[in-house]
């Protein structure tokens, strides 16, 4: 796919803003220190002005001036510690087109061609050289039209990044009021005054390595085991509906969450196909937003990270042989321990080690034998309407780090998912097989054997 780029430009907000340095939390500091590219599509809608740049570039200014930070920079205070400059130096906008049509790109699977679709930066200079927001919107042959949007990590998690961008398509759609104002003061995320961490943080122990001898796979001496691919896996309701029924004892009255069950199904196909022997330990990391968990609750509008890590280890042997129940019922306590107490004492744990950036995710972090399970089910992924309709598509650019697995929500709202997975790619093949088998309807497996 070729792309050509038309212009660039720095977009500022619309009125004066508050120029100030801005303390960010723990929270904040242990993310990875990189933008996160996003893609929507769109299919033209006929209308003459559609994605007119200057209706774009307009609607971004005036959405940056209650989300100000957004127009920042990274900097750091007297002690080395990141923090954010606000200092309205503005948001990268760029225009570009490609000679290829939107069908092309088939499944819209994460890959080094889409990424191209959102912009890039250059992380070797000072950390206040580049711009916290990009965006780029490339014209296809068809018509149709990418949304590509870089956040950098350190200002914003992915509650943030939609609330900016989908206030952003309504200021465009002509709405004069965003629905929820952004909260600027990151302070409710402080640590205690004498920090006092009640809680054992696995979240933040080192991941468990893989034990060399630990893979009951005799590898193709001619494959690279350690080259990771990324594939999308549809899953419709009737075989969400199918793994449910699958998952209980007929006397289970606990109301399990859909991406805990499918948490607990992932991680033990990820284990199969993985080869892992039964003695390994494996790792399981799901983010979880914890503005209501906190109390007071966090407004839903607060501008910064609020997600912290659930996380759980077992043996590979007990997640593949042990009834399905079983996981779930781990998992289920894992995510309901996540209350004010536990994530209070996070923070309190993280500002007493001597290096916080110890404890930030690399991007070994998830490999196998581990797995970081994103849950973006339930985020309006899908409402950026700019007033030429909502997108057809919403997900990630790329992924790069193997043991990565985001849930989508369909934008058809017809109760179905995509399971975005990056693996090693000698793993895929297996994970695939294990996924569907368990996804078949008891009619079905009762035919084929």
């Amino acid at each position: 796919m070729e792309i050509t780029v038309k212009g660039s430009s720095m977009i500022c907000p619309a009125q004066d803003t508050p120029k100030e340095r801005q303390w960010i939390s723990n929270v904040d500091m242990v993310m990875t220190t990189y933008h996160v590219p996003l893609l929507y599509f769109y299919k033209p809608n006929g209308s003459s002005d559609f994605f007119k740049a200057q209706v774009l570039k307009e609607a971004l200014s005036k959405t940056l001036v209650p989300f100000y930070p957004m127009a920042g920079r990274l900097g750091s205070d007297e002690n080395g510690r990141l923090e954010i400059i606000c200092n309205a130096e503005g948001v990268l906008f760029v225009e570009a087109e490609t000679t290829s049509a939107i069908d092309d790109l088939g499944d819209f699977v994460p890959s080094l061609k889409l990424r191209q679709l959102a912009p890039t930066v250059d992380y070797s200079g000072d950390t206040s050289s580049y711009p916290l927001v990009m965006a780029q919107v490339t014209t296809f042959k068809c018509g149709g039209v990418s949304l590509g949007i870089g956040i950098h990590h350190t200002l914003a998690d992915g509650t943030v990044s939609l609330h900016f961008i989908n206030s952003w398509s309504d200021v465009a759609r002509g709405l004069s009021l965003i629905r929820v104002a952004p909260l600027i003061d990151r302070t409710p995320l402080r640590a205690r005054v004498s920090p006092t961490p009640r809680f054992h943080h696995v979240e933040y122990d080192p991941p468990p390595s893989l034990n060399t001898s630990t893979s009951i796979f005799k590898l193709d001496p001619n494959s690279n085991p350690k080259s990771s691919s990324v594939s999308v896996f549809k899953i419709t309701l009737d075989q969400l509906n199918t793994l449910k029924a699958k998952s209980f004892k007929n006397e289970n009255t606990t109301k399990y969450s859909t991406y805990t069950i499918l948490a607990a199904y992932i991680w033990r196909c990820a284990s199969k196909a993985r080869g892992l022997l039964d003695d390994q330990p494996t790792k399981l990391y799901m983010p979880t937003n914890g503005r209501p968990r906190l109390h007071p609750p966090l407004p839903s509008g607060y501008l910064g990270n609020a997600m912290f890590t659930a996380s759980l280890i077992a043996l590979s042997g007990n997640l593949q042989s042990e009834p399905i129940i079983n996981t779930i019922e781990q998992i289920h306590g894992t995510l309901k321990r996540m209350d004010n107490e536990y994530l209070r004492s996070a923070l309190d744990y993280l500002e007493k080690l001597p290096d916080i950036t110890a404890a930030r995710r690399q991007p070994q972090t998830f490999q196998c034998p581990n797995l970081n399970i994103i849950n973006w089910m339930r985020l309006p992924i899908h409402d950026a309407n700019f007033g030429w309709g909502r997108p057809i598509y919403m997900g990630p650019a790329n992924v790069v780090h193997e043991g990565k697995i985001y849930l989508l929500p369909s934008p058809t709202d017809d109760g179905s998912l995509s399971l975005v997975a990056c693996l090693e790619a000698s793993h895929m093949k297996l994970f695939q097989k294990h996924l569907y088998e368990g996804l078949m309807a008891f009619d079905k497996i009762r035919a084929r054997y």
